[in-house]
């Protein structure tokens, strides 16, 4: 009975809310970008956003670890990919100022990707080596900027929950610019919608975001950069619930 009453829930109340509040937050930030400042265009709209959406849906969310980042301070965050509620949980409850680094079909979203070109959000483009040797000087300019950058090393989203390995671009980034790396883990995201049932009903659960404490560059190189991923790596599958620790391989890497 519950279930139903969230489903009709979700249907009658929350849906129209989102679709309303998307398409507004996709306006405001493509002509704030345009005629306005990039920064806080690109931003804040989607990150008010993003907070709405779980609150609409009536799922908790708890953060950890804040004050494990300084003000002023450019990151590049890496987190699991459990799902599609990563974008809303990130996007609205870091509290930081940032880009994203997507994949190029997001750019295909209605309203969405026209936003998120507008805002200067990072499209990573695997066609060929100089496509991708052209999404990586554009982030390697968003940085030099004092931006942040949040990515997802994994590439993918999990098919099980579990974490599959970690690609070496955003390290080979902080290392080269040496920036400090912040791990971030995701818990809930894959219970409340997992990538095999995308556009379907939500399911309740908690969502929680955890902060890990900065990984800081100490030298520079391949094994120093290899030193940062397998740090991350730990940090960020430590913070994983029971259920989904370990690692599992994901064929869409």
């Amino acid at each position: 009975m519950v279930t139903l009453l969230y489903r009709i829930y979700q249907l009658c109340i929350a849906l129209p809310v989102i679709l309303i509040a998307t398409i507004l937050t996709a306006l405001v930030t493509t002509i704030g970008c345009i005629v306005g400042n990039g920064h806080f265009w690109g931003y804040y709209p989607g990150r008010y956003w993003s907070w709405l959406i779980p609150k609409i849906l009536l799922l908790p969310v708890r953060v950890e670890g804040r004050e494990n980042l300084e003000r002023g301070q450019s990151y590049i965050f890496v987190s699991n990919h459990q799902g599609a509620f990563d974008i809303f949980l990130i996007y609205g409850y870091l509290h930081r100022n940032f880009k994203w680094m997507m994949k190029r079909q997001l750019r295909k979203l209605p309203f969405v990707g026209m936003a998120c070109a507008a805002a200067h959000h990072i499209f990573v483009d695997k066609r060929g080596p100089a496509k991708v040797k052209e999404t990586y000087e554009k982030a390697r300019e968003t940085l030099k900027g004092g931006m942040s950058m949040v990515v997802f090393p994994e590439g993918a989203r999990t098919f099980t929950g579990h974490m599959g390995s970690f690609k070496r671009g955003a390290f080979m980034l902080a290392d080269e610019l040496q920036l400090p790396v912040v791990p971030l883990t995701i818990n809930g995201s894959f219970d409340v919608m997992p990538r095999t049932r995308d556009m379907k009903w939500v399911l309740w659960h908690p969502l929680r975001l955890t902060i890990h404490r900065p990984i800081m560059p100490k030298g520079r190189g391949v094994e120093q950069e290899r030193a940062m991923m397998d740090e991350a790596y730990r940090a960020v599958i430590g913070g994983l619930t029971p259920d989904y620790q370990g690692y599992v391989e994901n064929p869409d890497q």
